[in-house]
């Protein structure tokens, strides 16, 4: 039994809230269960210098956890004058995830910035801040659309991510942290709407997994992607 009590394929509840942060272009709170992070977009009509005059827009990622985001106070890395090692390997992986399905050329000689703030962490605070970026990104893109600064359709496909991981033996679906610090295999898939991989990060913490395990924990997060998809979709209806 996972300590949750939920079945092997069960996510997590899971809620987007849009529009929380109205002085963004794009915002929205995502919750994977006690997990929460807010994401918000900011477009900008400047781009980087290597990237200026070649007609193409950029997408970019910021990822930070708040001081009180985990049981006890975390030191903001702004205080101790630099980022952490997986801070920024985990805004590198958002930032890659977003640009996988946008179309550059048609954003045009924009900028957006995908800000990504986790206020309450218990496991997988990068695939919900994946997750939730997607969704303010595409409030952005529909900020932009509104004022006619786009060049075309901007997404090729829609993106999320959710972890896997082996507990006791066992493959489950989207890791808690009290089952992130057990797992004897954690991976964490991006993928787009589609069922096309973008990334898999996946490690063996205790025993090797087998071909047979990593099938296994792919099938779940196929499952778990079309789900985040699902919910990703229903944000933006009504």
């Amino acid at each position: 039994m996972r300590p949750s009590g939920r079945q092997p394929d069960q996510m997590r509840a899971v809620t987007i809230e849009r529009g929380i942060a109205p002085n963004a272009e794009g915002s929205c709170l995502v919750s994977f269960g006690s997990t929460r992070v807010i994401c918000t977009a900011s477009v900008e009509t400047s781009l980087p210098s290597w990237r200026r005059g070649q007609g193409l827009g950029w997408v970019t990622a910021e990822y930070g956890m708040l001081p009180r985001a985990t049981g006890s106070r975390t030191r903001r890395e702004a205080a101790s004058g630099k980022q952490s090692g997986r801070t920024q390997e985990i805004q590198r992986l958002i930032g890659r995830s977003l640009r996988a399905v946008v179309d550059m050329k048609a954003l045009g000689e924009n900028q957006i910035t995908l800000d990504c703030d986790v206020i309450q962490a218990d496991g997988g605070t990068r695939t919900a801040a994946i997750t939730g970026a997607y969704v303010a990104l595409r409030e952005a893109m529909g900020w932009l659309k509104a004022r006619d600064l786009l060049k075309g359709e901007p997404f090729r496909d829609s993106v999320a991510a959710v972890s896997c991981g082996i507990y006791r033996g066992t493959p489950v679906l989207d890791l808690d942290y009290l089952e992130d610090v057990e797992a004897e295999t954690d991976a964490n898939f991006v993928m787009t709407g589609s069922g096309k991989f973008v990334e898999i990060q996946g490690t063996a913490e205790g025993a090797p997994f087998s071909r047979e395990e990593l099938a296994s924990l792919m099938g779940l997060a196929e499952q778990g992607i079309a789900e985040l998809s699902a919910i990703q979709a229903a944000a933006f209806e009504g």
